[in-house]
């Protein structure tokens, strides 16, 4: 990430309406020497998405965020979109992998890949999941 405060911002916004609604900041004194600070993001008491200052290099990484619906989807890349993202796929089927694979593609403020996706089948619930087993 090139710019913190404008990382911060659009992901802030991004990620809100997938429920990735908690922020963390690590500072690098807390850590062993040479670690740098983080930034992290979250949901329900655990942070799994982090940046931190450094080169971009855009071709680095593609990022998927899962979302419970193919509205998350939707309001995701609206959110995205207006926080500052470029477009890269509008939300629809992706229909090279599955006919019910549903994502919606951009490129952050520093030009890396994100996609926020719903993919039914890999949402399903509590009780069909135990009778599988």
């Amino acid at each position: 990430m090139s710019d913190t405060d404008r990382a911060i911002h659009f992901y802030t916004h991004a990620l809100k309406p997938l429920g990735i609604v908690n922020r963390l900041d690590y500072d690098r004194r807390d850590g062993p020497p040479g670690h740098p600070d983080l930034k992290g993001f979250g949901a329900n008491g655990r942070m799994f998405f982090w940046l931190r200052r450094g080169e971009v290099d855009a071709r680095a990484a593609h990022v998927g965020f899962v979302a419970g619906s193919r509205a998350a989807v939707d309001a995701a890349y609206a959110a995205a979109m207006a926080a500052g993202a470029t477009d890269n796929g509008a939300p629809g089927a992706r229909l090279h992998y599955d006919p019910r694979y549903y994502a919606a593609n951009v490129l952050d403020p520093d030009g890396y890949s994100l996609e926020f996706v719903y993919k039914p089948w890999q949402h399903a619930s509590v009780s069909e999941e135990n009778h599988h087993e």
